[in-house]
């Protein structure tokens, strides 16, 4: 591949790049999950929520507080509201919080509230927002366009690096494919390939990779064998009243389990080594 791409290069940073957000790592070699509903709906939800998964053991605290949805009748979030409690679920828990941003404007609002600001899979060609996000000291988690190559993801974090913010995680949350089962087919071929091209970490999200909640445990557990630096799962108190993507959500006993399996995995994996993640 010709890496046109400069600060996302290997050649440009041969080690790899760990992302802080407080005390958590990514790209530490210790894995991360980040979960949460996919919007904050009240303080009760987000609260809930937020307790939960962290006596699961989560890392980070997922929520949307501006949702770009498909149809525009659908719920859009709380706006300023919702990073409100964001906040508070973060002083009750003392999670870093990684919420969406969706327009340039907004960027100094989120990023007073957010601990990391994501850029949702429609704006990952949304320049000007790129380059926004990327003159502000935060952290920024850049989800891969439904239909990205590897060579546009690259080039989209480019935009965040060149303005000056080094502090990029990547994420892998499904591609359009011709898949009638799952929402979108969820590309782990990606995490190894940006292993060996790029000194980003890469972090995967199988709840929009698949869209059915039955599968994000297997999926989960497989993009932690394929390498990837973390997760990021939706979880809900009761997905069956959620507002926005109501479908895909984990139930909070749902998300326990499966953090008891990625930690009997990380176990293994411990005793095994890493030999078998080694980019070439």
């Amino acid at each position: 591949m010709k890496e046109s791409w400069k600060y996302a290069s290997r050649q440009y940073q041969p080690e790899d790049t760990v992302v802080s957000i407080g005390s958590v790592f990514i790209g530490s070699g210790e894995p991360v999950v980040i979960a949460g509903p996919c919007a904050v709906e009240s303080a009760e939800q987000i609260v809930e929520t937020a307790l939960a998964v962290k006596e699961a053991g989560a890392h980070l605290l997922r929520g949307g507080a501006f949702k770009p949805r498909t149809s525009p009748y659908d719920f859009q979030g709380l706006g300023a509201k919702g990073l409100e409690l964001l906040a508070q679920a973060r002083e009750m828990t003392g999670l870093g919080i990684v919420t969406e941003v969706l327009d340039p404007a907004d960027v100094p609002l989120v990023a007073e509230y957010a601990d990391m600001l994501q850029i949702g899979s429609r704006n990952m060609y949304n320049y000007p927002l790129l380059r926004a996000v990327g003159r502000q000291d935060k952290p920024v988690l850049l989800k891969r366009g439904m239909s990205a190559t590897l060579y546009e993801f690259l080039m989209s974090a480019e935009y965040i690096l060149a303005e000056g913010n080094p502090n990029v995680v990547l994420c892998e949350r499904g591609i359009r494919g011709f898949s009638d089962f799952t929402r979108n087919t969820l590309d782990l071929s990606i995490v190894p390939a940006v292993k060996q091209y790029s000194h980003l970490p890469i972090i995967v999200d199988p709840s929009h990779g698949t869209g059915r909640p039955e599968y994000i445990e297997p999926m989960s557990l497989a993009a932690l064998a394929a390498g990837a630096d973390g997760i990021m799962v939706e979880v809900h108190p009761r997905p069956h009243r959620a507002l926005s993507d109501a479908d895909q959500a984990l139930t909070l006993t749902q998300f326990q389990e499966m953090m008891k399996k990625i930690r009997s995995f990380l176990e293994w994996r411990r005793s095994y080594g890493h030999s078998y993640l080694e980019h070439p």
